[in-house]
């Protein structure tokens, strides 16, 4: 975002505008034939440069737009449910808040995170429509004379843009801000994913560090040596194929062990 308001925004209202605020009306073409140098300017340029950026502009913050609109109604939702858990106390509430903390931090991951994803991926299609969209409408320089043949012209006329040089140099700058932006975009996704893999990997290996299939990893503080004993004798007799009360001597060695316990 702070790249396409400072060098988007700000670049194309102080400076933008004035650069081309005089390109139709230096226009000029070899002939006399009244309106034929708009219809060439107009068979030229479909869309001015201007106006295709401000396009540009309100298409890709839209979907960062929505995200905010999204994020805005879960944090209010999750701040109602807070005000429900401090009047009702915690025991008459079935969830707690899940993306925000008491502080109003919040925490991208669930719902939030897919569509924070989803924003990113429409930001990065809509960047690249419009780079190659502006490639076929214009190209990325500002050619200074062009041919048109378009009616009313009486023939084939030559017409003469103004300053092509400086409109040049702005058409690569906007062109380099939206490889930035999208570039930006595209890494912030995979750098999204890594971290969400990353974690899913960490909370797989502490699952398998501290299951039940591995009981020597548990704390110690869990089992005492004589419940210690106890369970090996009970997994010995599971390995030898006895139950628990299968026979006699199981039963008395157990009520044994119980009773020195």
């Amino acid at each position: 975002m702070s790249v396409l308001f400072i060098f988007r925004i700000l670049v194309l209202g102080a400076a933008a505008e004035n650069v081309w605020g005089d390109e139709q009306s230096s226009l000029v073409c070899n002939t006399l034939q009244p309106g034929c140098e708009n219809v060439c300017y107009d068979w030229q340029f479909p869309i001015s440069h201007i106006r295709f950026w401000v396009l540009q502009i309100l298409f890709v913050s839209a979907p960062t737009l929505v995200y905010l609109g999204h994020a805005v109604q879960v944090i209010h939702q999750e701040n109602k449910l807070r005000e429900k858990i401090k009047r009702l106390g915690e025991g008459h509430v079935l969830k707690s808040p899940k993306y925000t903390d008491e502080s109003g931090h919040v925490k991208i991951k669930g719902n939030l995170l897919g569509s924070y994803l989803t924003q990113l991926f429409f930001k990065i299609i809509l960047e690249i429509a419009f780079i190659v969209g502006q490639y076929y409408l214009y190209g990325f320089v500002m050619i200074a004379k062009f041919t048109c043949s378009q009616s009313p012209c009486p023939y084939t006329v030559e017409c003469f843009m103004s300053r092509p040089t400086e409109k040049t140099i702005f058409i690569i700058f906007m062109l380099v801000v939206a490889c930035v932006s999208l570039v930006l975009n595209v890494i912030e996704v995979f750098y999204l994913l890594c971290t969400r893999l990353r974690c899913r990997t960490n909370k797989r290996q502490t699952h398998n560090i501290n299951s039940s299939k591995n009981p020597a990893s548990l704390p110690s503080s869990w089992m005492n040596s004589e419940d210690a004993l106890k369970q090996n004798h009970i997994n010995k007799q599971y390995e030898s194929g006895q139950s628990l009360g299968g026979s006699l001597d199981g039963a008395k060695e157990e009520k044994q062990l119980m009773e020195d316990h």
